[in-house]
C-alpha cells in the first residue's frame, strides 16, 4: 500500500502522498513488530508459555548436548550412604591405593628446592599430572621439565642470555601417591644428569614454556663447544657444554640472514658478533602453543600443554580444538568463562582459551612439539568431526592419521581440561533433557567453589585427574572428574562426573552419578567448612599457623567409594621464617558422612573414620628417604602440639575462673610448646 501511494504520487504531484505513505509506514512498523507480538506473548504464550516453548527447548536441549559432545552422557542414580563401618573400603582398593595426595599445584616450590639444583634453572608454577608405568604397573605422577630460567643468571650479558644459557635440562617425575617420611616426594626421575626408572631420553629444553625469546645455537669458537650444557662438579670449569645437533632452528650462515636478524630482535651484536659462523642457527617461537598455533591457526588451543617422555624423547603434548557459532539450534558459551577457574581467575601461568563465543566444539587434533628440534606434528585424533575434515581438505598434508600416532604417544594421552571445563559448564544446566523441567530451572547445578583457596572471591573448584574405579565398573581408569553442587546459595553436593581418560575403547566416556534429591551429602565447600569447625583439627592448624609455619591446603579429591563419597585432602606445612622453605606433606584430612579423620597418614586418618579399619589393606606407605632422625621429629611434633592444646585448655579454665597467674603460667606454657613445635617442624 505504501508503494503504491508513492506511485500514485506520479499523477497527483504534491507531498500529501508520500507523507501519508511514510506515516502508514511507521504505524504499521510499530503494530506489526511491538504491538502484535507482545499482544501475542502476553495473551497466548503466557498462560501457557511452557507447552508453547517446549518444542522449542526441546530442540535447543538436544542440538546443545550434541554440539558439545553430551549426547551419550551416562547419568547413574547414587544412592550414597553417610553412615560408616570398619571394613567399608575393602572393596574400593584400587581407588583408596591411587589417592593422589602431591598436589601438582602446590608442589613446584618443592621441586624447585630439591630439584632445581641452580638458579638458572626452574619449574613452572604449576605442574602436570601424567602415568608411567613401572615395573608393570601403570602409576600417576606430577611431572615437569627443568627450564632455562636466565632471570636467575647472576652475570647476564647478551652472550650468555642468548649464546650460552640456550636451553633446559631434565625431566622430572614423582609418584603422585607416596611421599617420605619428611613429607617430600618421592622422585622416580630427576637429577642432572638425569636418573631413574623412565630410562635413558634426550634431556634437553630447546623448545618450551620459560625459554628466551631467541637463541643461538651450535656455533663453536675455535672447535669449542659454547653453549651450557648442564653443571658438572667433576670438570674443570664445574659445567659441560654442548653444540646443538638437531633439525631445528634457522642458518644464519650468511650476511644477509645475520642482518635481517639484527634489524628484527633491535640487536647489532647479531651483525657483528665473531660467535657466529657458517654452522650457527637460531631459535625463536619457542613456546609449544605459539608453535602450533603458527602450523595450524584454525585451531583453539588448550591451556595446558604438558611434557611426556615418548620414544625416548621428550615432547609436549597440546590439545587442539575445532570449533564454531552455527551450530543449529545449540547454546552459545562464552568460551573465556567457562575455562576460568581457581587455577587461571588471578592470571596462574594456566591460561584458558582466548576469548570468544562457540556452540560447537570438538577434541580433534592431538599436537606435539618436539622439546629438542621443535618439530610439530600434528594428529587427527577425532576423525569424525566435519570441520576438522574441512579444514584438511583445505590444507592438506598438515594433519596426520590417527593411526600414525605411535603407542608410545597415545599412551601418554589424557582427556582435555580446558574442552572438560567447557563440557561441565553446559552440563549444569542440560544434564535436563525434559523440555518442561528445564523451564522450571529447578534441577540446575553448579561447580562449587575452590575450597582450599582462601576468600569469597575464589574460582571454581578445578577438575581433578587421578585414578580411581567408579561404582559398578569392572577396573579403575585414569580420569577427570568434578563434582556439582545446587545453582543458587546451597553447598550440598548434587552430581560427581567423571570422564575416562585412558586411551582405549571407553576413552571420553562420560558418567555422571546424580545423588538422591533426598540425601543431603556435604559438599567441597561444607567439607572445608567442617574440617576447620572440628576442634582437633582447628587447634592443630591454627598453632601451626600462629608458630612461624605456613599451612597449604591441598586440592580436595570427592571420591565415590564405600557406597557413599570419601573426601580427601592433604595438609602441607612451611617454614615462613625460611625464604629456601618449601611445602611438606604433614597431614591428611579425610571425612565421609559426618565423620573426619585427621592424621599424618591417609591410612591413619581412614582408620579414625572407618572404625579403627578401614579396609584399605593396599595403602603404599611412606618411604624412608627421609632424613634419619625424621621419626624422632615427628613424634617431638606430636607431642609439641599435646602439650599446646593441654596450655590452651589450661588457660581458657583459668580465664573462667577469673585466676589469672594462672592464666599467666598456662600462657606461657603455650608459648613454649609452640616455639617447640616450630623447632621440630624446622628440623
Amino acid at each position: 500500500l505504501c508503494s503504491l501511494l508513492f506511485f500514485a504520487n506520479i499523477i497527483r504531484r504534491s507531498w500529501v502522498l508520500p507523507a501519508a505513505g511514510v506515516a502508514l509506514l511507521g504505524i504499521s512498523s510499530f503494530l506489526i513488530a511491538g504491538v502484535y507480538p507482545g499482544l501475542i506473548q502476553q495473551f497466548q504464550v503466557k498462560p501457557s508459555e511452557s507447552s508453547k516453548e517446549a518444542p522449542y527447548i526441546q530442540r535447543n536441549i538436544e542440538g546443545t548436548r550434541a554440539a558439545y559432545g553430551l549426547d551419550k552422557v551416562e547419568v547413574k542414580d547414587y544412592s550414597a550412604v553417610v553412615d560408616t563401618s570398619a571394613g567399608q573400603l575393602a572393596d574400593d582398593a584400587a581407588t583408596i591405593s591411587n589417592i593422589r595426595l602431591m598436589d601438582p599445584n602446590v608442589l613446584s616450590a618443592t621441586f624447585r628446592q630439591l630439584q632445581q639444583l641452580k638458579p638458572y634453572y626452574t619449574f613452572n608454577e604449576s605442574l602436570d599430572i601424567d602415568r608411567y608405568t613401572i615395573d608393570g604397573v601403570t602409576r600417576d605422577m606430577v611431572v615437569a621439565v627443568r627450564e632455562i630460567n636466565i632471570d636467575g643468571n647472576p652475570n647476564r650479558n647478551w652472550i650468555n642470555d642468548h649464546l650460552v644459557y640456550t636451553h633446559g635440562f631434565g625431566f622430572v617425575g614423582s609418584y603422585g601417591n607416596i611421599q617420605d617420611i619428611d613429607g617430600k616426594p618421592v622422585f622416580t626421575v630427576g637429577g642432572i644428569p638425569p636418573k631413574g626408572e623412565l630410562g635413558e631420553f634426550q634431556p634437553r629444553i630447546y623448545f618450551g614454556e620459560n625459554n628466551p625469546e631467541y637463541s643461538i645455537i651450535g656455533g663453536t669458537t675455535d672447535g669449542e663447544a659454547v653453549e651450557f650444557d648442564y653443571p658438572d662438579d667433576a670438570s674443570a670449569n664445574g659445567q659441560k657444554n654442548y653444540t646443538y645437533t638437531g633439525k631445528g632452528g634457522v642458518p644464519m650462515g650468511s650476511i644477509f640472514s645475520r642482518l635481517l636478524f639484527a634489524i628484527k630482535y633491535q640487536e647489532q651484536r647479531i651483525l657483528l658478533s665473531n660467535l657466529i659462523n657458517a654452522d650457527t642457527k637460531i631459535i625463536f617461537d619457542r613456546e609449544p602453543r605459539q608453535r602450533v598455533a603458527k602450523v595450524a591457526p584454525w585451531l583453539k588451543l588448550d591451556g595446558d600443554p604438558y611434557p611426556a617422555i615418548v620414544d625416548n624423547r621428550i615432547q609436549w603434548i597440546i590439545d587442539g580444538y575445532t570449533t564454531s557459532s552455527g551450530y543449529p539450534y545449540s547454546r552459545t558459551v562464552d568460551v573465556s568463562g567457562a575455562t576460568t577457574d581457581a587455577l587461571n581467575i588471578n592470571n596462574n601461568p594456566l591460561t584458558a582459551i582466548p576469548n570468544s563465543t562457540i556452540n560447537y566444539i570438538r577434541n580433534s587434533v592431538k599436537a606435539t612439539v618436539d622439546a629438542y628440534d621443535g618439530t610439530v606434528t600434528l594428529y587427527a585424533w577425532d576423525e569424525k568431526d566435519p570441520v576438522l575434515a574441512t579444514w584438511m581438505k583445505a590444507f592438506p598434508g598438515i594433519v596426520k592419521a590417527k593411526s600414525e600416532m605411535s603407542k608410545d604417544l597415545v599412551s601418554h594421552v589424557r582427556y582435555p581440561e580446558d574442552l572438560f571445563r567447557v563440557q561441565r559448564d553446559v552440563l549444569s544446566l542440560y544434564h535436563v533433557k525434559n523440555a518442561n523441567a528445564f523451564y522450571g530451572g529447578q534441577d540446575f547445578w553448579r561447580v562449587p567453589r575452590d575450597p582450599s583457596t582462601l576468600g569469597a572471591n575464589a574460582g571454581a573448584q578445578p577438575p581433578y585427574y587421578y585414578t580411581l574405579q567408579l561404582p559398578g565398573e569392572k577396573k579403575a581408569s585414569f580420569a577427570l572428574t568434578t563434582p556439582f553442587v545446587p545453582r543458587g546459595g546451597r553447598e550440598n553436593l548434587s552430581a560427581f562426573a567423571v570422564v575416562n581418560s585412558d586411551p582405549g575403547d571407553d576413552y571420553g566416556k562420560f558418567t555422571v552419578l546424580q545423588l538422591q534429591r533426598s540425601t543431603n551429602i556435604a559438599g567441597p565447600s561444607q567439607v572445608a567448612s567442617n574440617f576447620e569447625a572440628n576442634p582437633t583439627v582447628a587447634l592443630s592448624l591454627s598453632l601451626l599457623r600462629q608458630g612461624g609455619s605456613d599451612v597449604v591446603l591441598g586440592n580436595l579429591l570427592t571420591l565415590p567409594v564405600g557406597g557413599g563419597l570419601l573426601y580427601v585432602q592433604p595438609v602441607y606445612v612451611r617454614a615462613t621464617a625460611n625464604t629456601a622453605a618449601y611445602p611438606l606433606l604433614q597431614k591428611v584430612l579425610v571425612s565421609f558422612g559426618e565423620k573426619i579423620g585427621f592424621d599424618d597418614t591417609l591410612q591413619g586418618a581412614l582408620d579414625q573414620v572407618f572404625g579403627g579399619n578401614s579396609g584399605s589393606i593396599n595403602l603404599p606407605p611412606a618411604t624412608g628417604a627421609g632424613s634419619g632422625n625424621s621419626s624422632g621429629e615427628n613424634n617431638d611434633l606430636a607431642s609439641a602440639l599435646a602439650s599446646a592444646q593441654a596450655a590452651l585448655a589450661d588457660a581458657q579454665a583459668a580465664l573462667a575462673k577469673g585466676d589469672f597467674a594462672a592464666y599467666g603460667k598456662a600462657q606461657d606454657r603455650l608459648k613454649a610448646a609452640i616455639a617447640a613445635a616450630v623447632a621440630a617442624q624446622n628440623r
